[in-house]
């Protein structure tokens, strides 16, 4: 048991390894990650099923007496993002495949560094863990962010780092905080603690540095100013994965130490507001695809966190239903968007227009994702901002919850106007001109420098390839209308998590006796 549940961690650490000892067969690097990938999945269904009618997942690591073994424990919270997002991370990374983004040594050993600190955040029940688990990714996601070695990408990386590691010192800072008021920093130990309130203000210390990681309104600029330099497969391994953690987190610290203190709350609510109508108004300004994506990136954050100032299950459900389905939705997007700039040679609005009648198969892939994103049936993005809006109601919550309307009203201009510059209408010379368009061509895929950022080493684009970069997020898109067609059972699932976090009885009884 307690093999499978450390998986996750040292199963694509130990394919990080493996990776780097292959980086002269590139073949088998691209086979050993996405193993690796896969393995994770099937270890996170494996833990929602473990997980359920409330069953938490425990184990202690090593032989060490208690408060000093390292504390794992998987409820059906974590055992759903952990799944979503080792998919999310495993199309990211075919997707990189077949545009030739990989073809760096350190791409896939650098995945899987990733992933094990994303699998060790979601997993761990100690705070100084979670640190540690928030540098392992720092540490890779620089790197990824970094890989093209372009100015652009070595600029965004240093505002990225900066940014990331004054976040993990404030960090630390509030854990050593934690743990010298009250003597522990292990997550079953410290239920209610918060009700003192020399552990309250360390507790939130720990919170704000959170939020920056999860791009919380006011600490969300670093996000817009440095995804939008990577590669797109990074950009949707990004989106899929790093501020979803931060989230999670945060849900984790409120239920936990905080116990869902009613007095927290009208802040949580005010700065979900904000995030959801700064994000937002960003977007509404850009004219370059991926940059509309990474300011909506913040707004949705804004959804992810509102349930915290809910604190009901209908309304934690609502959230745990839309962070699963919105991991996929945003990737797809930004799949779609590096699709985009691979046919045309461009992101730019301006150079850009009527994708829709020479590749629909890749506008259908980014029709549905956008459709969710914006709220719209009979995708999953509707039942989830339905259901969250409906909590909010319930709640008598009827600033946010009209807000959160206006804001979906906001994100689907941004996505009509992608819709109509990228997709609608005449093709452009761009469009005309794309490589794999006359099945008897077959050139490189665009310019070492696309929009001033360092391109991947050209790769032959057919009209077959084509069809395979469209297809990740043509399959997401299709996903997402049929959970939104069938709902019930994703709400099923949800459920239970939410009641965990609302009652974390069985979570801490785990953790304290797994």
């Amino acid at each position: 048991m307690s093999t499978l549940l450390t998986a996750p961690v040292w199963w694509p650490l130990l394919s990080a390894a493996v990776g780097l000892l292959l980086r002269a067969r590139p073949a088998l690097q691209r086979t050993t990650g996405p193993v690796a990938l896969a393995g994770v999945a099937l270890v996170g269904l494996w833990l929602v099923r473990l997980t359920a009618e409330g069953r938490v997942v425990a184990t202690h690591i090593g032989d060490w007496p208690a408060g000093v073994a390292i504390p794992f424990a998987a409820d059906r919270f974590a055992a759903l993002l952990l799944c979503a997002m080792a998919v999310v991370a495993l199309v990211a990374v075919v997707f990189a495949t077949l545009r030739g983004e990989d073809r760096h040594h350190l791409f896939h050993p650098m995945v899987g560094v990733l992933v094990t600190g994303v699998s060790m955040s979601l997993l761990t029940a100690d705070l100084f863990n979670l640190f540690v688990a928030f540098e392992v990714m720092l540490i890779a996601s620089y790197v990824l962010l970094t890989l093209r070695a372009g100015h652009a990408q070595v600029r965004a990386g240093a505002v990225y780092v900066v940014t990331n590691l004054l976040a993990s010192t404030v960090f630390l800072l509030g854990t050593a905080l934690v743990y010298a008021r009250a003597g522990t920093v292990n997550l079953g130990e410290l239920h209610g603690a918060a009700s003192d309130p020399g552990v309250a203000v360390a507790a939130a210390v720990v919170g704000v540095a959170v939020a920056v990681k999860a791009s919380l309104v006011p600490l969300h600029g670093w996000l817009p100013r440095t995804y939008v330099t990577a590669g797109p497969a990074v950009t949707a391994l990004f989106s899929g994965l790093l501020t979803k953690v931060g989230v999670y987190a945060l849900f984790r610290l409120y239920s936990v130490i905080f116990a869902g203190d009613v007095t927290w709350q009208p802040l949580l609510l005010a700065v979900a507001g904000a995030t959801m109508l700064v994000g937002v108004l960003g977007a509404v300004g850009k004219s370059e695809i991926r940059a509309i994506l990474a300011f909506h990136m913040v707004s949705q954050v804004g959804y992810l966190v509102l349930p915290l100032g809910l604190w009901t299950v209908g309304g934690v459900t609502a959230g745990i239903v839309y962070l699963v389905q919105y991991i996929a939705v945003k990737g797809a997007l930004f799949l779609a968007a590096g699709t985009v700039e691979t046919i045309a040679g461009s992101g730019r609005l301006p150079r850009l227009g009527g994708m829709a009648r020479t590749r629909p198969a890749l506008a259908v892939g980014f029709l549905l994702p956008a459709a969710a994103l914006a709220g719209l049936p009979p995708t999953s993005g509707f039942v989830a901002k339905l259901l969250l809006v409906r909590g909010a109601f319930d709640a008598s919550q009827w600033a946010v919850g009209g807000l959160a309307v206006f804001v979906s009203l906001l994100t689907l201009v941004s996505m009509v106007k992608i819709w109509n510059a990228v997709f609608w209408g005449e093709p452009s010379a761009a469009v005309l001109a794309e490589p794999g368009l006359h099945p008897m061509q077959q050139p490189a895929v665009g310019p070492p420098v696309v929009d001033g950022l360092v391109q991947p080493a050209p790769v032959t684009l057919t009209a077959s390839r084509v069809r395979a970069l469209a297809a990740p997020s043509l399959a997401i898109g299709v996903a997402t209308v049929l959970l939104g067609l069938g709902a019930q059972g994703l709400v099923a699932l949800a459920e239970p998590a939410a009641a965990g976090l609302i009652d974390p009885a069985a979570y801490l009884e785990a953790v304290r006796h797994p």
